[in-house]
């Protein structure tokens, strides 16, 4: 009964460690483009990632999985957050820069993330020649 109990037990942590490889698919079908194409939401996610204002249940799920997802290139992302990401990062380099270098301040003060993932910011913001 005892190894019955362990075994159990092993089964159900082991379950509870895969569960935590992966960031939560909860907020996958966010309409990320409404924020982006909306500066007072935008502004008021950006606020809350800054720790400058309140945040909503899927800033607070950002800001909390954001300082990982950057030191281990967003391994635990699946497809669609990789995608969102990018989305996201362009929109944010190219229209609004200074929040951009506010952001990155706060959550890579040494550069250290943007200098890992130049290559990757560098394509996703290059522009298709015609």
């Amino acid at each position: 009964m005892k190894s019955f109990t362990f075994a159990t037990l092993f089964l159900i942590a082991f379950a509870f460690t895969l569960a935590e490889d992966k960031y939560t698919s909860k907020y996958d079908n966010f309409d990320v483009d409404s924020v982006l194409n909306n500066d007072r939401i935008l502004t008021n996610y950006i606020k809350c990632l800054l720790g400058e204002g309140p945040c909503t249940n899927e800033g607070r799920e950002l800001k909390k999985v954001l300082p990982d997802a950057l030191s281990t290139g967003c391994n635990k992302c699946n497809d669609k957050q990789k995608s969102v990401s990018r989305k996201v990062l362009v929109h944010l380099i190219e229209k609004k820069p200074a929040e951009y270098k506010k952001l990155a301040k706060k959550f890579d003060p040494d550069g250290k993330f943007e200098e890992k993932y130049k290559a990757d910011i560098l394509n996703a913001t290059e522009k298709p020649k015609a």
